[in-house]
């Protein structure tokens, strides 16, 4: 395995989970008032249930999904602050098409806080379309999806 491959992570990886996912989204605590809620994940569980996958050794990024019956929800993506720039959150963003594909979905669906202003470039950039703005408890949330036809 080489040092850009993306794969399962493993129970050993938990702690950079945490540590990636909090400092990727612990600048947006006081900008959206609340904690993200990939810091508030149960990283565990969601390692076990296999829905994480990383990119790196030590871990730089990593991405959360959930396969549904119509699409595949990219729950979390996060980049060691480090990292950023590098082409990361790309292949990581390329990695989740090609796993819907391979699961024969035809959609990824994610949604983003409406504060997170930088993903809301970026997002559009990779084929994803906002699909509605919905206030879900204290997170004001813009909905995305991207046909994989």
């Amino acid at each position: 395995m080489t040092n850009d491959e993306i794969r399962p992570a493993r129970p050993a990886d938990v702690p950079a989970v945490k540590a990636v996912t909090d400092m990727a989204y612990h600048h947006y605590i006081a900008r959206i008032g609340v904690v993200p809620q990939p810091m508030e994940a149960d990283h565990m569980a969601n390692v076990a249930a296999g829905r994480v996958f990383v990119v790196g050794e030590p871990v730089i990024g990593l991405v959360v999904i959930e396969a549904h019956d119509d699409h595949l929800f990219l729950d979390s993506i996060a980049v060691h602050p480090d990292a950023r720039g590098t082409g990361v959150g790309r292949r990581l963003l390329e990695f989740v098409d090609a796993r819907a594909r391979a699961l024969g979905l035809p959609e990824v669906r994610l949604y983003t806080n409406a504060l997170m202003w930088e993903n809301q470039e970026i997002y559009p950039k990779h084929g994803y379309e906002v699909v509605e703005r919905r206030v879900d408890g204290p997170y004001d949330r813009i909905h995305y999806r991207k046909r994989l036809d």
